[in-house]
């Protein structure tokens, strides 16, 4: 364990030099769940891939992700980027997408996974430490295996309990949650602070694990928690779910995963 926490320690005090020399993709792709969708982001209930923090191309809806930041730099890209996420997926439906990225040759990979394996229907259900550090660890690996010369990154899981905190005083959110039974494990009216803070611990704990497992690769850049530490709004959540951030946050999901990327400024 020290020894993967030194690892991804000289990977991000190395990370400014790497900026320059890390070249430009031609093509990417996005794995992960419903938030790299932008499932519920506006207008209407389902996935809305155009407006992705990852790969959208709506040029239109005030979101700079990271394929139109690329393509504004290097125009080979346009047209090669591919959302592989599934909405509702865990990091055990891994597999499926990353045979997706591999057939497409993408030469960088986002993923963004975590937040089905902790929003269960209480907090016994959650994925556990160890199945959640090998089903990522088998991904990377099959990842470096498929695409050795792409560069992945990872983002840190948005803090489920940031969310809980700003709304739970919302009438409306309450009710959502409570009727869609949205990610009882944490926003459940019944839960208690201790069963909530089994949902934060355990978090920290996945969080940890996409840091240390993307530490083992010299082509994997961890975003150094700039999305877990990202204190989401009310007003950058949707109406719909009051979940899933609507295109102001995936605006700003887009704005700090690119900070923590090998291209920002």
């Amino acid at each position: 364990m020290t020894g993967l926490l030194a690892v991804a320690s000289l990977a991000l005090v190395a990370a400014p030099n790497a900026k320059a020399s890390v070249p430009l993709p031609g093509s990417m792709a996005a794995l992960g769940d419903s938030i790299s969708q932008a499932y519920d982001a506006c207008c209407s209930y389902g996935d809305h891939p155009a407006y992705s923090w990852s790969t959208g191309n709506d040029a239109s809806d005030g979101i700079s992700s990271h394929y139109e930041r690329i393509a504004a730099l290097n125009p080979t890209i346009t047209g090669h980027q591919y959302n592989d996420a599934v909405t509702g997926s865990k990091a055990a439906n891994l597999p499926t997408q990353v045979s997706n990225s591999v057939a497409q040759n993408a030469q960088y990979v986002t993923i963004l996974i975590g937040a089905n394996d902790l929003c269960t229907s209480s907090a016994s259900t959650m994925t556990s430490t160890a199945n959640f550090q090998s089903q990522v660890a088998a991904a990377l690996a099959s990842l470096e295996q498929g695409l050795p010369t792409a560069e992945i990154f990872v983002s840190s899981i948005p803090n489920i309990y940031q969310l809980w905190s700003a709304l739970h005083t919302n009438f409306f959110a309450r009710t959502v949650w409570g009727v869609a039974g949205i990610c009882q494990s944490m926003l459940s009216a019944s839960n208690t602070e201790t069963q909530r803070q089994q949902v934060v611990t355990r978090e920290q704990a996945f969080n940890q694990i996409l840091q240390q497992t993307c530490g083992q690769y010299a082509n994997c850049r961890w975003d150094n928690y700039a999305t877990y530490n990202y204190k989401f709004a009310a007003s950058q959540v949707s109406t719909l779910d009051y979940f899933h951030p609507n295109r102001s946050g995936q605006a700003a999901l887009a704005t700090v995963t690119w900070n923590a990327s090998w291209w920002a400024a």
